[in-house]
């Protein structure tokens, strides 16, 4: 571990960039149709219980990560594999946010730049925010928190100014029942973005004030999860549902529509400046949390070129974990909730938490 801390609220600001991240480009809960903003804070809820475990496992070992403290829960034996997995999980998640926003980039705006040549551009910069640590990350969190908002409040207000939100798109409300928005926020919205703050486990021993940790990440994540919860309200209510379920990157397509009296148009650069900043911030928590993860796991000190491995790591893992756009998003939507996400995110902590239960038990009696 470095020898760093962090204030409450860079911890704040740095959940919130990460939550936000990825989140607000992809069509978040579009298979609740209308009431996809209903399955978003449906998953922040089970997010939130999510995050009370991870705290939990925290106070017993306060001062150790999770890749390090894993080991003395379960054994050696069964510990160090598991450790080693929770790198290799962050590492892939990190590598499934620098697609989305490679993605992006190659739509969006560098129509004719080869998807390898945005990634690697990025990791560059990602690699240089992991070299200088999580201080001057989190430090640069706290700039672009406040930027994150006003750009929130200024698309917002264009939009309704220029009269593209039909409220009726909304309606009817739970057309088929809790059903659909059960399904779809569990597993879908729970584990993305909501149980990605798994990640978190690993950075909690940095906040200077330990015992704040669990305020911060609730009241970061509840924050989030209603920005996130209206964007895609605002979506819904510019797009409709048919539009919502069939665009890649519906907030950019939300914003294109907006044209004040022919005069103030293409607030696209905003949208994308938001997005690439949420990315940013995401995978640079991934990919840090994966360099102290090993750091700490193999008993070393944090290098240069621990960096560089698991960044190149990332970049290889982002040009091959799929072939085409299509599916890249059948696999988050499909695979990695389920067979990747609640192992690593819910199966594995509540694990953790009986196991270390059951030994206070014993060690009580």
């Amino acid at each position: 571990m470095e020898k760093v801390k962090i204030s409450p609220f860079q911890m704040f600001s740095l959940i919130f960039l990460f939550e936000i991240g990825s989140a607000v480009v992809v069509g978040l809960g579009v298979q609740a149709k209308q009431d996809a903003w209903i399955a978003i804070l449906i998953g922040m809820l089970g997010g939130i219980v999510l995050f009370c475990i991870y705290y939990c496992l925290f106070r017993q070992y306060p001062d150790l990560p999770l890749t390090s403290y894993i080991p003395k829960v379960l054994g050696k034996m069964i510990g160090y594999p598991v450790a080693v997995l929770y790198i290799l999980y962050f590492i892939y998640i990190a590598s499934r946010v620098l697609r989305d926003l490679g993605n992006l980039l190659f739509i969006s705006t560098l129509t004719q730049t080869p998807l390898w040549v945005i990634n690697l551009l990025v990791i560059f910069i990602i690699i240089y925010a992991n070299y200088l640590g999580i201080e001057p990350l989190a430090r640069t969190g706290e700039i672009f928190y406040f930027l994150h908002i006003f750009c929130v409040l200024m698309c917002s207000f264009f939009i309704f100014s220029s009269g593209l939100v039909k409220t009726e798109n909304l309606l009817p409300l739970l057309e088929n029942g809790w059903k659909p928005v059960i399904k779809t926020a569990f597993p879908l919205t729970f584990t993305f973005p909501f149980g990605e703050m798994i990640v978190f486990t690993i950075l909690m021993p940095y906040l200077n004030r330990p015992h704040l940790n669990l305020k911060t990440g609730l009241f970061a994540m509840l924050i989030s999860g209603l920005i996130l919860s209206y964007t895609t309200a605002l979506n819904i209510a510019v797009l409709g549902t048919q539009k919502l379920e069939t665009s890649i990157f519906p907030l950019l397509e939300t914003v294109s529509k907006v044209n004040l009296g022919d005069f103030l148009q293409r607030l696209d650069a905003i949208v994308i400046s938001m997005l690439v900043i949420g990315c940013f911030f995401k995978i640079s928590v991934f990919t840090y949390a994966a360099v102290i993860g090993s750091a700490s796991l193999f008993k070393k000190r944090k290098n240069p070129a621990m960096v560089i491995v698991v960044c190149l790591l990332t970049l290889a893992a982002s040009l091959l974990n799929a072939e085409n756009i299509q599916e890249h998003i059948y696999i988050g939507l499909k695979i990695v909730p389920v067979y990747l996400h609640l192992p690593f995110q819910a199966g594995i902590p509540l694990l953790l938490l009986i196991v270390m239960l059951i030994r206070k038990k014993i060690k009580t009696r």
